[in-house]
């Protein structure tokens, strides 16, 4: 049961790190194109939707193979794991 304890809170420590990122960067994108939208009038969506868009994917671009090198190493880790308790 300890096993089961510690492999939770690894996998949430991971989610808050790998999505740690992308998260900070998109709250910031949003935070500015609402400052803007609100001092210029302009409430069109898909100008607040298309740079939190490409901000999704040119982090996602830039960080992908991190993020995935860190999944995949706790995916073998929990295996390993699971196999030994």
């Amino acid at each position: 049961m300890e096993s089961a304890g510690s492999l939770l809170r690894d996998g949430l420590a991971l989610i808050g790190t790998v999505g740690g990122p992308l998260f900070i960067a998109l709250l910031v994108v949003g935070l500015m194109v609402g400052t803007l939208q609100a001092a210029t009038q302009v409430n069109d969506p898909a100008v607040g939707f298309l740079p939190r868009l490409l901000t999704a994917v040119i982090l996602c671009v830039a960080l992908g193979g991190w993020m995935m090198q860190r999944m995949a190493g706790f995916f073998v880790q929990a295996l390993q794991r699971m196999s030994e308790g």
